[in-house]
């Protein structure tokens, strides 16, 4: 989908200018309108309110300029992307910004992602309006982002059927070629031996499991790994979902389809790190070959696992992955997946929790994650959970007995294939934005990657 700025030199003299305003602010700017666009915006009702739109004419019918509202300075909370609302609310042409909003590089990221549709299946045409990016604004880093967003997007969006492992394994590898990466793959019965785990969740699909994995940078520079969960789509298995808990699991390989999103970021900007991603790509299925509870297997650490519950393979699949990242010792290993219910109790849709014993690292992602209004919250490791991990015949269980704490102890058991990587962060994310806002559709959704894109930027750059 094409991003919506206009660059061209001259672009910004015939661009209409769309003011923002708030209600403090309002009675001011009003008064330095035309007495015609004072009596229009009158008659139209217009008080300012945040989100609320108006195109005032000029004298021969067209355009003049756009009032836009916002929060004031004062409010509790402003929203950084409520320009995203823009792309859908204002008649094709040409805009620009005549003064500051909240904060213009997110304001101008909010517009581009306004514009996005999803129109594989039905016909939804982006808005026809571009954007004069505000003075100062990277042009290019803005257009990077948001075009790994809607990649995120589209391959979430995408139902079941036409994001199976194997396509899955196609959109990772055309982002490898993209760039130059070296692309590789691991499938169905080959992953028996050193990837048990992950053949496990996914030998009852007929469409046969896969580790994707590819490299790209200078060996030389810092090793930064990044591991996505790949469920692509989610029965629960024979802890079977009920119908409800199903009907979104076409969006449970969100993990894989951030880390591609940020991987896509990372190479487009060519930051100094040697770049390492790997997707362990499955579908949880019924079948009579289906793992079963209770069931155990030796993972790729070697660590014995006793099956507690067939519906929390996500943490199966990653947990394979996860000890191969951890044998190259990174310097930084990351891994995003949509993992548990229990997160989105405790911080709901829009705010995803992050695990690392790095207490620097962790101010880091949080202050990113203020900067870049990709809103992260970090949950503790809490070592004295640990123990519920416990096996009566095995290593470690991947879901214990009861219903407390269920995100912490996913993040636990993570933490045992983890042992040589310098630094880890884990994202409990829910990749899916149930109820519209500005910039953020109702669909499938970028979460985690632009935050941390930019921490990898001060980094690695």
């Amino acid at each position: 989908m094409p991003i919506p700025f206009e660059t061209a030199p001259t672009a910004a003299a015939s661009a209409v200018p769309v003011i923002f305003v708030s209600k403090s602010t309002w009675e001011a700017t009003r008064a330095t309108l035309s007495s015609s666009a004072q009596q229009f915006a009158a008659a139209n009702g217009f008080a300012a309110k945040p989100g609320a739109c108006l195109t005032l004419p000029d004298a021969d019918g067209g355009i003049a300029q756009v009032v836009f509202g916002l929060e004031d300075a004062t409010a509790k909370s402003r929203d950084p992307f409520r320009s995203g609302a823009l792309p859908g609310l204002l008649p094709a042409g040409t805009y620009r910004f005549a003064n500051a909003p909240h904060d213009a590089r997110l304001a101008t990221l909010a517009f581009a992602l306004g514009g996005y549709r999803f129109s594989r299946y039905r016909k939804a045409e982006a808005p026809a309006v571009k954007l004069v990016p505000p003075d100062g604004i990277d042009v290019a880093e803005i257009t990077g982002i948001a075009e790994a967003a809607m990649l995120a997007r589209d391959l979430i969006n995408t139902p079941s059927n036409e994001m199976g492992p194997e396509e899955l394994a196609v959109a990772a590898s055309e982002v490898a070629a993209r760039f130059g990466a070296h692309f590789s793959c691991i499938t169905g019965d080959e992953l028996k031996q050193g990837f048990p785990l992950i053949h496990a969740v996914g030998q009852a699909s007929i469409r046969a499991p896969r580790l994707i994995e590819f490299s790209w940078g200078d060996p030389a520079y810092p090793k930064v790994t990044l591991v996505g969960k790949g469920v692509c789509f989610d029965t629960g298995g024979l802890d079977l979902k009920p119908s409800s808990g199903m009907l979104l699991m076409k969006k449970d390989m969100g993990g894989a389809a951030n880390v591609l999103a940020l991987a896509q970021m990372v190479m487009d900007a060519k930051l100094k790190v040697r770049l390492r991603v790997l997707i362990p790509a499955v579908e949880n299925a019924v079948a009579g070959n289906a793992f079963r509870p209770l069931d155990i297997f030796r993972s790729r650490k070697g660590l014995s696992v006793e099956i507690g519950n067939t519906d929390a393979e996500g943490r199966l699949i990653l947990a394979d992955a996860l000890a191969y990242a951890d044998e190259e010792k990174p310097d930084l290993l990351i891994d995003m997946g949509t993992l548990t219910g229990a997160a989105r109790v405790a911080l709901g849709p829009d705010l995803p929790p992050f695990y690392t014993q790095d207490d620097a690292l962790a101010e880091d992602v949080a202050r990113w994650a203020r900067e870049e209004n990709d809103p992260l919250w970090r949950m503790p490791l809490w070592g004295p959970y640990d123990s519920w991990l416990d096996a009566k015949v095995a290593d470690i269980t991947n879901a214990p007995s009861g219903s407390f704490a269920g995100s912490i102890t996913c993040a636990l058991f993570l933490q045992r294939f983890v042992e040589h990587a310098k630094h880890w962060l884990h994202f409990d994310i829910f990749a899916w934005t149930p109820q519209a806002k500005p910039a953020r559709p109702e669909g499938g959704e970028c979460q985690a990657a632009r935050a941390v894109f930019r921490l990898l930027g001060e980094r690695y750059a």
